[in-house]
């Protein structure tokens, strides 16, 4: 029989300010390029069921509840909820649970750059809209909805905890699919119901930017001309992405020009300059100096070493097998 979570609620503990975490209880850097999925009860039954009030910066959270109960406080809003349901909370919104001991689920925390990043077809319109605003997605029991996702979150759980998931490509396609998945059912239940999502304007504005970054980091557009996109001044952008990531817009636009640099010079066999080209930069010379700004390391010495780890790996996985 399902138990129900304790009453009376105590009263939550008051902080001076609202902690901030890439994971409960785990410190981290704001906005990290992070893809974490973990059950519920692997983290919730360490303090005894309650999550306290605290914020992801930079980061977008899903919660799914397959079954169980949760009392949820998402911002100013409180409510109980019964599995099977998705809590979907966009960065910087402060959330607390109180889940009953029999809660069954998983929570994924990801950064919006990762699912964003690339041409995947509908992403940055599915993030937009199942961000627009903390809320409640309940399905009923026999949804097939549920038979959908509940294969989709197990699939990535173990993905993800495989040895090769820094590596393989498997768990941010299936975050994808999750993410695709709930905006799709967020977007029938509004057209059922006649209601039209009310999104934060500062949600909304981050998950926009986070859309146009991975859409045109590479044309190497001016931070005035995004602030210009979403209609703020370049200082007020700023002020936003500070607030979410600890650094300013630039700065993210110069890390994903540089991440995505590491990832061509690993995996695609193109001399340098071919690679500074495709990523806007006009001057090989002036990419190798910014490369190195960033790294350390030139692209050629970067691209050497990720070779001999690779080779290094190979000539060790024969020896680990015998």
């Amino acid at each position: 029989m399902p138990h129900a979570p304790r009453q009376p609620a105590p009263a939550r503990r008051r902080f001076s300010t609202l902690p901030a975490f890439a994971l409960y209880g785990e410190a981290g850097s704001p906005g990290a390029a992070l893809l974490h999925i973990e059950s519920i009860e692997s983290r919730s039954r360490l303090y005894d069921w309650e999550i306290d009030a605290h914020v992801h910066q930079g980061l977008h959270q899903v919660l799914w509840l397959r079954s169980g109960r949760v009392e949820a406080v998402l911002d100013e809003s409180r409510s109980l909820c019964e599995g099977p349901a998705a809590l979907l909370i966009p960065p910087g919104v402060a959330h607390a649970f109180r889940f009953s001991s029999d809660s069954d689920g998983h929570v994924l925390t990801v950064n919006a750059h990762l699912l964003a990043d690339g041409e995947a077809a509908g992403m940055g319109e599915a993030l937009q809209q199942l961000f627009a605003q903390p809320r409640t997605l309940p399905l009923a029991a026999d949804s097939p909805d549920v038979s959908r996702l509940q294969p989709l979150f197990e699939a990535l759980h173990a993905e993800n905890s495989a040895d090769d998931a820094a590596e393989a490509p498997v768990p941010l396609w299936l975050a994808r699919a999750v993410v695709w998945r709930l905006a799709q059912l967020g977007r029938r239940g509004a057209a059922e119901s006649g209601e039209r999502p009310r999104p934060s304007r500062r949600q909304a504005l981050y998950t926009r930017w986070v859309v146009l970054l991975e859409s045109h980091y590479r044309e190497h557009w001016p931070v005035s001309r995004y602030a210009e996109q979403l209609g703020l001044s370049s200082e007020r952008l700023n002020r936003m992405v500070a607030a979410e990531t600890g650094r300013n817009a630039q700065q993210l636009l110069h890390a994903r020009l540089a991440r995505e640099a590491c990832r061509r010079l690993v995996h695609i066999a193109a001399p340098v300059s071919r690679i500074a080209f495709d990523l806007g930069f006009e001057d090989p010379a002036y990419f190798c100096r910014f490369f190195k700004r960033h790294t350390g390391q030139s692209p050629r010495a970067y691209r050497l070493q990720a070779q001999g780890l690779a080779a290094a790996e190979g000539a060790a996985a024969p020896a680990q097998a015998g």
